[in-house]
């Protein structure tokens, strides 16, 4: 069985690192995982006056969203937070009020930087968004990549085993998690609160 994942790339840079990134992860994942950019370069920036009447930009990334079973960002840090960009893409996914098209989607977040903290902060930060829109997350294995250009290919071949293996890992956990996020949330699945009898 296929799962669908939209994933963000958080950078508008030609050569991103977490492109490249990108690229290694769609290599290593397993099998079942089908994967499909969500491009977030043409969106204006969002205001609430935009909500009585969407634009093509929002509704077709409001309408990728939600076609997608899972969603993964691959992202930088830039001072310390989110990236703009991304951050925006977001806003425009969770308008117009009462039409988050993030909810209940099982979620995963990664980021590569030269630095040695790997965009933790950044994470951090994303973490904090998706949970006030309910978004289950990946919460282990955490991946704050420290980018080798020498050990990534153009082409997203990971030149490093240690660092593939690690990579190859974090996709197979994303995508046992998504199949049991999607588990719990399919029709006629009785949660414990429902099973127990409690509230």
């Amino acid at each position: 069985m296929a799962f669908k994942i939209g994933y963000f790339v958080g950078s508008l840079a030609t050569a991103s690192i977490n492109r490249t990134l990108s690229k290694a992860l769609i290599r290593l994942a397993p099998a079942e995982l089908e994967f499909t950019e969500i491009g977030i370069r043409d969106l204006p920036l969002y205001s609430y006056d935009y909500d009585d009447n969407y634009p093509p930009q929002g509704r077709a990334l409001k309408e990728a969203i939600e076609a997608s079973d899972g969603i993964l960002f691959v992202s930088p840090e830039y001072n310390r937070s989110i990236p703009g960009a991304l951050k925006n893409a977001i806003d425009w996914g969770s308008r117009p009020w009462g039409t988050n098209s993030f909810a209940r989607k099982p979620s995963g977040i990664i980021g590569a930087s030269i630095g040695g903290i790997g965009t933790a902060v950044m994470q951090s930060s994303m973490r904090s968004v998706l949970s006030f829109l309910d978004a289950p997350q990946l919460n282990a294995p955490e991946a704050y990549i420290t980018f080798v250009p020498e050990a990534f290919g153009d082409d997203g071949e990971c030149k490093d085993e240690s660092t593939a293996g690690f990579l190859r890992h974090y996709m197979e956990e994303y995508s046992g998690f998504v199949q049991r996020v999607l588990a719990v949330n399919a029709p006629g699945h009785i949660g414990d609160a429902e099973a127990t009898g409690r509230p």
